[in-house]
This record gives structure tokens, sequence and C-alpha cells, in this order.
């Protein structure tokens, strides 16, 4: 396609995700909301419904935001000028390449992952992810090779290198149309470039999360919307300090984000997950409402109580929807068992 709005979508989707990763999610995208006034139009809890799984959420409250500039500044076309797109929010130099050379037929390049890798191995760079001279580097290279009038074809074909053959382990030289004049092959060590950099310990938290009932209801709290998870809907719950027990800091954090009291039960189940710089194991707790009144918003964005089946109606992150799953087959269980 040579659609601004739907090559925008496609790069920001592509954005640390993999392309059979997200193409599913693009199609499902594109019919829920196939033009900039569609998304700008949109309540962002249902454009981040329709993100659900595919992660880094940030992603789509930007666009969302983002197409609500078009709109109101543009005319609800996507402006074509390097100037306009970085100043929408989630847009940076990578975005902005692809954008004017695929959609507008600019003379603009890209740098992302793969190119680095495929640029570095060519010319033996010592390109290390986070160095500034590094990238400075690899951005007058990749402005330098970008043929005239035909940057869109050679971006991607660059990029499709590298994500198909020039892969990070494991790199297929031997079918490689640029391997006479690879420098780092002709070394006879492709892995060795870009140099990759030492990792730090990726830190790990537990974590408690309240499954409240109040009669057949549910209770629900949207995560503030400037932070991690942003805007989605979870089971609320927080971080375990030093020294407390689970169903204490359960209690506390209800307390600190919803000024609540719960009684708490039975460890419903245990949810591990990995995010790009940490990891958490989760403990979900059935719970019991104990306040005379309502929930208050103070750490959080809203609350809502809701039924069992009204939990598909909200974007929740992996974590939640695996509790989800948990639920439904302990009612599974039940109604077989005819309790």
């Amino acid at each position: 396609t040579n659609d601004p709005y739907a090559i925008w979508v496609s790069e920001i989707m592509l954005q640390q995700t993999r392309v059979e990763t997200v193409t599913p999610y693009f199609e499902r995208w594109m019919e829920h909301f196939s033009t900039v006034e569609a998304l700008a139009r949109a309540d962002l809890g249902d454009a981040l419904k329709c993100w659900e799984g595919l992660g880094y959420y940030a992603r789509c409250r930007n666009l969302h935001r983002a197409a609500q500039i078009v709109m109101e500044k543009h005319g609800g076309r996507l402006p074509g000028t390097r100037e306009a797109l970085l100043a929408l929010p989630g847009i940076g130099p990578y975005t902005v390449g692809a954008i004017l050379s695929l959609a507008f037929g600019r003379d603009a390049a890209v740098l992302d992952g793969n190119v680095r890798r495929v640029l570095a191995r060519l010319y033996t760079l010592d390109a290390k992810a986070g160095d500034p001279g590094a990238r400075k580097q690899l951005w007058a290279l990749a402005e330098a090779l970008v043929p005239a009038g035909r940057a869109g074809q050679f971006n991607e074909a660059l990029m499709d290198l590298g994500a198909t053959i020039c892969t990070p382990r494991g790199p297929r030289c031997p079918h490689c149309p640029l391997h006479d004049v690879c420098r780092a092959y002709a070394l006879g060590d492709p892995e060795a470039y870009p140099p990759r950099r030492r990792r730090p310990p990726t830190p790990h938290y537990d974590v408690t999360a309240g499954v409240i009932w109040r009669d057949e209801l549910l209770l629900i709290a949207q995560r503030p919307l400037d932070g991690l998870l942003g805007g989605m809907w979870e089971f609320p719950g927080g971080k375990v300090e030093e020294g407390e027990t689970l169903p204490a800091c359960l209690q506390r954090e209800l307390r600190e984000e919803l000024e609540i009291e719960v009684g708490v039960g039975a460890q419903l189940t245990v949810v591990r997950h990995a995010y790009t710089h940490f990891r958490v194991t989760v403990y979900a707790f059935e719970c019991q409402y104990a306040s005379p009144g309502e929930p208050r918003t103070v750490g959080v964005a809203d609350w809502r109580w809701v039924t069992p089946d009204e939990l598909d109606d909200y974007a929740m992150p992996v974590v939640d929807r695996r509790i989800v799953e948990v639920l439904r087959e302990a009612w599974r269980q039940a109604s077989f068992l005819g309790r």
C-alpha cells in the first residue's frame, strides 16, 4: 500500500515486534480504524482493546493522540514533512524515514535494528546499541547509501535483508546478495558485529493482585494513563515490600490505590511474566469486598464493578488475562461437579 495512514500504523506496530506477530493485529486494527478520522474519534479504551496482547501500550496511546492532532492541525491527512511528523507523539527518526520514503516517495533513510546490523557487518563497525557516536555514524552511512528516487524500495530491501538473511544469530551468508562485499563475512565472523553489550541482571519483583468480589460483581481498576501499561484494566494490587507478607501487601496496596478494605481469601493462581526490563511473579488472591462505600480513584485512573462476562469488554494486560483464564477454568470445573 502507499496509504500513509496504513504505513504509519504498521511501522508503529512493528517497533520492537516481529512481522508475523504484528500481521493479525494490523489487519484487525485496519478493520476497526480504517482512517485517521476513525481512530481520532474512537475511545482510547476501544483502541487499547484492539491492541490488547501486542504489548508496549504507549505505542497505542501515542498513535491515538497523534491521530487527534492530525485531525486538529493537518485536516485529517498525515503530514509529509520531517518536522511535522517528528512533532507527533510516538514518531522518531526511524519512523519518519519509513513514512517519508514508503508513503511519500521522499529520499529518506531508515535505521532500525535490522538495518543497523546489516551496515555494521558490511563495514565492520563497532556500533554498540545505545552508543550515540555509533548511531550518528550509522545514520550518516544509511543516508549516503539511499539511491535517489528509490528510497522506499531500498529501505524495504535493507530491512528485509536484516530480518530474513542477515539475522542476529546464524546469518545465511551464502544466500546474501552482498556477501562478496561484506567485511564481516570476509573475516569469517559476521556474528561479532555489531558487538553485543553486556546486559545487567534483570530485576525481579513479587506482585499481588486481588480478584475482589462484591456479590456477583468483580472490581477492576484502570492503570494511570502515563505509566507502564497506562490505560489498561487490571485486578488491582502492587509490588511486595521487603519483609511484607503477600496478604499484607495486597491490603496495603488496595488502601493506597482505592482506599478500600478487603478480606483476603485463598490464592487463586501464580503468574510469571517477563517485560522488557524486568520480570514479575504475580500472586492472585480471591478477596471479599469489606468497605461500606465505593472505591476512590487515589492511585488509579478509574474503577468498575463488572460481571465476569464483561471482563472481555476491557483491555487487560497478559498477566490479568491469564488470571481470567484460571477463573473461568475454576467456574467450568465447579459447573461440571454440580456445585
